[in-house]
């Protein structure tokens, strides 16, 4: 049973579509929060370039992230990032009512084996927020959030910043100075 020349050309056109994951961003407003266009033209060069100089950089910055958020779903892992912003969110929680609420959340949709956007951390670690999450507190989720930390500094970091996102922000930024 042969399959026509057709289907072969058509499934691997189809694949190849799918190996070719886009990470140009021409039209930035796309990945920029509150008014687009305006946050666009306040973001400076040396602002933009700060965020190579660290990782931890790149995450106190609102753009900074926007634009990192928009990199990691090209690569299909922006839970990483989204947990990390749902733990320091969380370290802001000033009552203990909402505490235990909150930590479950977290734990159910990113921690728990087969959450629906688990991150991936080791088996020990990831019992050991099963335990602290028991009895929550502000840093029940320490050190999964560090290893989740280290693990996007490590590896997706430094993709972003050789990423097309990344360099098109940035030329674009400097254009706006010529």
């Amino acid at each position: 049973l042969r399959t026509p020349a057709w289907g072969n050309r058509g499934m691997r056109t189809r694949l190849g579509c799918l190996s070719h994951k886009s990470d140009s961003y021409n039209d930035f407003t796309a990945i920029l929060p509150d008014k687009p266009n305006r946050a666009l033209k306040r973001l400076s060069t040396e602002e933009t370039t700060r965020w190579a100089d660290s990782f931890d950089s790149l995450l106190s910055h609102k753009y900074g992230v926007a634009a990192f958020r928009a990199f990691l779903k090209t690569e299909f892992s922006e839970e990483n990032l989204e947990f990390w912003l749902a733990c320091e969110e969380f370290k802001k929680t000033r009552s203990t009512t909402k505490l235990a609420s909150k930590a479950h959340r977290i734990f159910e949709e990113f921690i728990d084996v087969q959450a629906p956007r688990e991150v991936n951390i080791d088996f020990q670690t990831r019992e050991v927020t099963r335990n602290n999450v028991q009895e929550p507190s502000l840093s029940c989720f320490d050190q999964a959030q560090g290893k989740v930390h280290s693990l996007m500094e490590k590896d997706s970091y430094p993709r972003f910043l050789r990423s097309k996102i990344y360099t098109d922000l940035l030329t674009q930024t400097q254009r706006r100075l010529s």
